[in-house]
């Protein structure tokens, strides 16, 4: 397994993040267990920040809070000064009850409700990103029963297919986000933001897919989306103050994954950007919003191996006490993963086995094939770079408890989400007066 940030093999054979045992933490916490190490979370923040600094350009980051999202990692969004991205209001209250500033946060969302709109306008959020037609007339409309004046980015689909799992495209024009380039839509609907009474076009985002290693892609999305900034500019005289790229940058899953360090794709998109503005008087203010690319490479999940059963000649199932619930990734859309005893690190590779989850389903399998020492019972697996899209996505099925969450930092470990109780999982459940004993 290939280890990121504080993760080592300390002197007692044991798996070791930001200076805490993997084996004392289980026995604190249990499993499973998310591990968050905050010095890779804070670096890579800092990473995409200073490598703006150096292109000279305007820009913002902000981070995509989707992808993991607690009233912790909110505190330490705002502490390296980066804005926030939210797309509920779930994400927006977290964030609000963090004591994160609302004028650093923008609102996405392909289906905005009049509720969350009006919660967002009525905390003073920096902007909404606006997704269609529909939403464009109903938040002019809200914005000026509030007497308000609502800032707002267009999200352009500009019809690039990003090489990644077809789920998690969202650039190409066969898409559920943003105001299609190609059709010209993207055109008619700057026109009719440009006009509208309570709302303030400041420019347009677009996003062309995830877990994305080529900067090729990018080039060619702002290519595009600097072709609909100059026919704005020609046809009625709109003058862009932001382009938002979006994120999407790739993480190591795995050993044969190969990422760029957070410098190469901001020095990829400042390069694109100069290249394609050379003609016009002033750059816009450049934004990306990275989630993964933060957060996912700090996660690491603990689990307890219980039962296995072996298929002769065919396989070796290894079932641990968590699976799909915490990580759905695997089943949703392929995903892969790394892992390694957490408590035997340094002991020899003998067996290849497939990490199969508790949940009731042929599909909760976690890894397949995956060489480890020889497993026993009551060992502790860790996988490796689940900090994104993981407990963001878990859920209770089979009624099982979503996992705690533990910030670890200098030897030092706090718990930041509380593994859930058997009281949380019935806590909103009711029983009707007929069905009562």
């Amino acid at each position: 397994m290939f280890l990121h940030g504080t993760s080592r093999m300390n002197q007692r054979e044991h798996l070791e993040i930001g200076g805490c045992d993997s084996v004392e933490l289980v026995e604190k916490f249990g499993t499973p267990l998310y591990i968050i190490d905050e010095q890779l979370v804070r670096e890579r923040m800092r990473q995409f920040v200073s490598s703006f600094q150096e292109t000279g350009l305007a820009f913002q980051v902000g981070y995509a809070s989707k992808a993991f999202s607690t009233l912790a990692m909110c505190r330490i969004v705002d502490e390296e000064g980066l804005l926030l991205d939210v797309v509920s209001e779930g994400e927006l209250y977290t964030a609000l009850k963090a004591g994160f500033p609302a004028n650093r946060i923008y609102f996405h969302g392909n289906n905005k409700s009049l509720f969350e709109m009006e919660m967002a306008l009525d905390v003073g959020i920096r902007l909404f990103v606006v997704d269609n037609f529909i939403e464009l007339e109903m938040l002019d409309q809200l914005a000026k029963k509030k007497n308000r004046q609502a800032h707002i980015l267009l999200r352009i689909s500009p019809g690039i297919e990003a090489h990644t799992h077809a789920y998690i495209q969202t650039g190409q024009e066969d898409s559920k986000f943003g105001f299609d380039l190609g059709s010209g839509q993207a055109l008619q609907a700057t026109k009719r933001a440009d006009q509208a009474e309570s709302l303030l076009l400041l420019g347009f985002h677009c996003h062309i897919g995830s877990q994305i290693f080529d900067g090729i892609a990018f080039q060619l999305a702002i290519e595009k989306m600097v072709g609909l900034i100059h026919a704005c500019y020609q046809d009625f005289g709109f003058v862009t103050q932001i382009l938002n790229v979006g994120g999407g940058f790739g993480i190591r899953y795995e050993q044969k994954d190969t990422p760029n360090i957070p410098a190469h794709y901001v020095q990829t998109i400042a390069k694109a950007v100069r290249r394609a503005f050379s003609s016009f008087p002033s750059i816009p203010e450049i934004w990306i919003e990275p989630g993964r690319s933060i957060i996912g490479e700090a996660g690491t999940t603990l689990y307890t191996i219980g039962t296995t059963k072996e298929v002769p000649g065919i396989r070796k199932y290894v079932s641990i006490d968590g699976g799909m619930t915490d990580n759905p990734r695997p089943a949703l859309y392929q995903a892969k993963y790394e892992a390694m005893l957490a408590n035997r690190a340094n002991e020899e590779i003998v067996e290849t086995v497939s990490i199969a989850g508790k949940c009731c389903e042929s599909g909760d399998m976690l890894i397949w094939n995956v060489k480890l020492p020889q497993v026993k019972q009551g060992d502790l697996l860790a996988v490796s770079c689940t900090g994104a899209y993981t407990f963001s996505m878990a859920s209770n099925y089979n009624r099982l408890r979503r996992p705690a969450v533990v910030l670890v930092k200098d030897g030092e470990a706090d718990l930041v989400v509380q593994r859930e109780n058997f009281e949380d999982l019935i806590s909103h459940d009711l029983i009707p007066d007929r069905l009562k004993k």
